[in-house]
C-alpha cells in the first residue's frame, strides 16, 4: 500500500496485512493526545527493553536525517522494517515530518522483490540489502543499519555499477539516539569515518569508548560500549564493542576488525569469539555459517592477519547463526550454542 502523508486521512485507508495493521496502530498512537510513544530495543546486546520516547524528540531526529539527505515533500519512501523497533517507527515519522509518500511492504529478506518503481529514500538491514542488490539502482538514498555492513557486502555494492545519483550510507546509532546520529557514505564515495549530525557532540571515556551528547534527541549524555577512533569533533571510526573484546594470553583482540578481514574473502557470515581456556584465559575461535568446507579453511589459512594471535585456534561451522528479530547477530545466543 502507499500512504501519501501530504493528504493523510487514516480512516480512508485500507490496512490489510498484519504488518499494515501495525502501521495503522502506530499512526493512531502518533496522532493521539499522548506526548510519548513506546519503543522496543533489539536485545542484541542484552535483554530487550521497552521505553517511552517523546514525540518531539523523534521529530527532531527525523528533521536531522531528512535535512542531511535533502528529502523533500512528495518524495517516495519505502518502509520494510518492523514498526516495533525505532528503525521502523522513524521511517514513518520522517514521512510524516517531510510529507513523503510512503510505500508499505511487509518486512522480509527480499523487500524489493516485487517493486519496479523508483524510491527516493529507504532504510534496510544488511541482510535485506544483500538480497536486493539487483534493485538497488531504484533507490536514490539508501541507509543501512541494524548491524555493521560487512566487507563482502561493500564489495558487492561497489561492483553494482550504480550511478552517482544512487547514494548509500551506513548508519551509526541505537534506540536511545532515536535511530542514528551519524552516517558514513559507501556509495558513490567510500568513507572510513562516520560524520555526526548538527548539534551532536562526541567524546571518549577513559576506556576509549564513545560518549554522545545529542540534546535534540536525548537530554542525557549517552555512554556507549563502542570503542572508537575520533578523527575530529564531527567524525569517528568504529573499532568494536568493548563487551566483545577477547583477552587471549594478555592480548586484546577486537573481533569486529577480524570479521571484516575474513569477510573480504568469504561470502559466509563469520563471527570471532573467545572461549574459556586454562592457559590463555580465552581461546580465539572463528564461527562460520554454512557447511564445513576444506576450501573455506584454505582461504582462511591464507588471510594475512596482522598478528599471529589473530589467527583462530579453532574453526567451527554452524548451520545458522542466531539473530535478533531485526537481523543483528545475537552473540549471546551464539555463545550458548557453542558453549552450552
Amino acid at each position: 500500500m502507499l500512504i501519501d502523508f501530504k493528504n493523510l486521512n487514516i480512516n480512508k485507508l485500507s490496512f490489510h496485512t498484519e504488518f499494515e495493521k501495525k502501521v495503522k496502530t502506530f499512526l493512531e498512537e502518533w496522532f493521539s493526545e499522548k506526548t510519548e510513544v513506546s519503543v522496543q530495543t533489539s536485545g542484541s546486546t542484552g535483554v530487550p527493553k521497552i521505553f517511552d520516547i517523546e514525540k518531539q524528540k523523534m521529530i527532531n531526529s527525523a528533521v536531522m536525517t531528512c535535512n542531511f539527505l535533502g528529502l523533500k515533500e512528495g518524495d517516495v519512501g519505502l518502509l520494510c522494517l518492523p514498526v516495533e523497533y525505532i528503525s521502523g517507527k522513524m521511517m514513518i515519522v520522517r514521512s510524516i515530518e517531510r510529507k513523503l509518500k510512503l510505500r508499505i511492504v511487509d518486512p522480509s529478506l527480499k523487500p524489493m522483490e516485487h517493486l519496479k518503481e523508483e524510491i527516493d529514500f529507504c532504510a534496510m538491514t544488511p541482510l535485506q540489502v544483500e538480497n536486493s542488490l539487483d534493485q538497488l539502482h531504484l533507490i536514490k538514498n539508501l541507509i543501512i543499519g541494524g548491524a555493521a555492513v560487512s566487507e563482502s557486502l561493500k564489495n558487492k555494492i561497489l561492483h553494482m555499477n550504480l550511478s552517482n545519483s544512487n547514494r548509500i550510507f551506513e548508519t551509526y546509532g541505537m534506540s536511545e539516539t532515536l535511530s542514528h546520529i551519524g552516517l558514513k557514505q559507501l556509495m558513490p564515495n567510500q568513507e572510513d569515518y562516520f560524520t555526526v549530525f548538527e548539534n551532536v557532540t562526541i567524546s571518549l571515556d577513559d576506556r576509549g569508548c564513545l560518549k554522545i551528547f545529542a540534546p535534540n534527541v536525548n537530554a542525557e549524555e549517552l555512554q556507549t560500549n563502542d570503542l572508537v577512533d575520533i578523527k575530529n569533533e564531527k567524525q569517528f571510526k568504529f573499532l568494536g564493542r568493548i563487551d566483545n573484546v577477547i583477552n587471549s594470553g594478555g592480548a586484546k583482540i577486537f573481533p569486529e576488525a577480524l570479521e571484516a578481514l575474513v569477510k573480504k574473502v568469504l561470502p559466509n557470515e563469520a563471527v570471532f569469539m573467545g572461549l574459556p581456556d586454562e592457559s590463555l584465559g580465552q581461546k580465539l575461535i572463528l564461527i562460520i555459517e554454512g557447511k564445513e568446507s576444506d576450501e573455506i579453511k584454505r582461504k582462511i589459512s591464507e588471510i594475512p592477519f596482522e598478528k599471529n594471535f589473530h589467527r583462530p585456534k579453532e574453526i567451527i561451522f554452524i548451520n545458522e547463526i542466531p539473530r535478533t528479530p531485526n537481523g543483528k547477530i545475537n552473540r549471546l545466543e551464539l555463545y550458548k550454542c557453542i558453549n552450552p
